[in-house]
């Protein structure tokens, strides 16, 4: 029987410290080019507050270029556990389950590029191993609407609003100034949708209560001003259609997934 292959990464913490430094540099780069783009985040919130996913991704095509003939000692470090057969790849998911966070993973460690974009007092670049770290994927909505509660200062209901949505989007989030937006259509919130075959879908959309009535006309009347699409427009019980899709395995339909991120994207961003 064949094992499968792990790749160990025995950093020691001057090796930490190295990759921190290169990782740094990097990150400076980044910030030199994404500056000007987003100077703010939403209620005025300068850089690098709220831009941890710019800044991942970023500092992620640097990576991708310059470990092709590493130069510096970070960089040989990172190439080296790239020889052994690690990977490095984009993460996003719960730290701590206090915010979301944008990361890099490598095997065993947890490499944060732009830790300081809730607390912009904290260091810029926190590589630990994963363990340590706090970091984990969302599993399930209440995880993830415990966090936005917390994080986005939100509020959240049952999306009864595009019910046939529902299965695969199925929260609203209200912040305090009546603003409400639909989501979460990240391809990891709708893997936690599909991978369990839409129930977890159903059992936060039972949980939750539906959108105050103003919220619910505001979005009638955006939704009158679109045209007549059956996955916008159709009236039901949210909680039904998850049933109903998943007798139809819709879940492990890529075409229908498409189908449903086409039509929410046909919604306003918030409302």
């Amino acid at each position: 029987m064949q094992t499968e292959h792990i790749v160990e990464i025995a950093w020691s913490q001057e090796d930490v410290a190295v990759v921190v430094k290169e990782l740094a540099h990097l990150r400076l780069l980044a910030d030199i080019e994404l500056i000007p783009k987003f100077p703010f985040f939403i209620e005025g919130k300068p850089y690098p507050l709220g831009r941890c996913k710019e800044i991942r991704d970023a500092v992620f095509v640097l990576l991708q270029e310059r470990l092709k003939q590493p130069a510096t000692p970070g960089l040989i470090l990172l190439h080296e556990a790239l020889s052994k057969g690690g990977t490095l790849t984009k993460a996003w998911g719960s730290l701590r389950d206090q915010y979301f966070q944008n990361a890099l993973l490598l095997e065993g460690w947890y490499l944060d590029v732009s830790n300081d974009t809730v607390n912009p007092n904290k260091p810029r670049i926190e590589v630990l191993p994963l363990a340590q770290s706090g970091f984990s994927r969302i599993v399930n909505f209440e995880q993830f609407v415990q966090i936005a509660r917390l994080y986005w200062h939100v509020d959240v209901y049952r999306n009864d609003i595009c019910p046939a949505l529902a299965p695969f989007l199925p929260l609203i989030y209200v912040r305090k100034n009546g603003v409400s937006w639909m989501g979460e259509a990240s391809d990891d919130m709708l893997s936690v949708a599909t991978s369990s075959a839409f129930s977890h879908s159903e059992c936060i959309l039972s949980e939750l209560s539906s959108p105050p009535h103003v919220i619910k006309n505001n979005w009638q009347y955006a939704l009158s001003k679109i045209d007549h699409n059956v996955m916008l427009h159709a009236q039901g019980c949210p909680v039904e259609y998850c049933q109903q899709f998943r007798t139809e395995q819709r879940h492990l339909q890529t075409a229908f997934r498409n189908e449903i991120v086409q039509a929410f994207l046909a919604l306003p961003k918030s409302v």
